[in-house]
């Protein structure tokens, strides 16, 4: 078939097939749908949610997120969460905050720009 791997969402069934859902045990009550973190383009992949590590200096309740730009293109994507995020900044990849200070929480996000096949880290302190 003629068409691009973007078209064909080959980096979405490379992740479904290297890292199978599991299903696990819970209870019967009926539990409303539920995501931590969605993108708003499919040439973003949200990579890593982790716990910030010492690079984060006194910001123990803060989580780290990675993302890549996977389609060789130039794109801006929004980072939405329903974690209760007070602050979010750009961080190097010790975790270190970036120069440029806070990212702007909007409504729809946080609004990343990625250039072809940037690496975004992004640390993401919460409310307690």
């Amino acid at each position: 078939d003629a068409g691009s791997f973007q078209e064909a969402g080959v980096i979405q069934r490379a992740y479904s097939l290297n890292f199978p859902l599991h299903a696990v045990p819970a209870s019967s009550a009926q539990c409303p749908a539920w995501s931590a973190f969605s993108v708003s383009s499919p040439a973003v992949v949200l990579e890593t949610v982790k716990q910030a590590g010492a690079g984060a200096e006194g910001r123990p309740e803060a989580v780290v997120v990675r993302l890549y730009e996977a389609y060789g293109s130039t794109v801006t994507a929004w980072l939405q969460t329903s974690l209760p995020v007070k602050e979010a900044m750009l961080c190097d990849l010790l975790e270190r905050p970036a120069a440029q200070g806070c990212l702007p929480l909007g409504q729809q996000g946080l609004r990343l720009s990625f250039t072809p096949f940037c690496v975004l880290s992004v640390l993401l302190v919460l409310s307690h």
